[in-house]
């Protein structure tokens, strides 16, 4: 196992500066990830609502976290941590919303199918370098029947 030492902490006094720039990194943070705003039960599912006006609804009976939970626990389930997180205060639960969804696979599916549906119509310098280079070329080869 390899040790690694801490290094000594130097104490710097917090500038308005230091603050400016914290505030700046937060709300960039903010603003490039998705919040929720609610969380309410419809049984048999959590519908988390989302900032923009989207939602998802996910089945209370794939997340072992809230096993034992009856209509009064659900109720008083809240959105915490800056809208990432459900919250409930009485059961000392946290739960990742993003980690609930994430252990969802058929959402992973979509996400991955959007993902790289994005991904492909995204343009680079590279790509295009290698589409003027294909060009030159001739294009891009025409397939071959291949008769058995």
């Amino acid at each position: 196992m390899k040790v690694i030492k801490a290094k000594p902490s130097v104490h710097r006094p917090l500038t308005e500066e230091m603050l400016d720039a914290a505030i700046k990194r937060g709300e960039a943070r903010q603003a490039s990830s998705l919040q929720a705003v609610s969380v309410t039960f419809e049984s048999p599912s959590l519908v988390i609502r989302f900032e923009d006006g989207s939602g998802v609804l996910l089945p209370v009976s794939q997340y072992s976290e809230f096993d034992g939970f009856d209509s009064d626990d659900y109720a008083n389930l809240t959105v915490g941590y800056a809208g990432t997180a459900l919250c409930h205060e009485g059961k000392d639960l946290d739960v990742s919303i993003s980690g609930m969804i994430s252990a969802s696979p058929s959402l992973m599916r979509m996400a991955a199918s959007v993902v790289a549906s994005r991904n492909g119509r995204q343009s680079s310098a590279a790509k295009s370098e290698a589409a003027r280079a294909n060009g030159k070329k001739g294009g891009r080869p025409r397939k071959t029947d291949t008769a058995p």
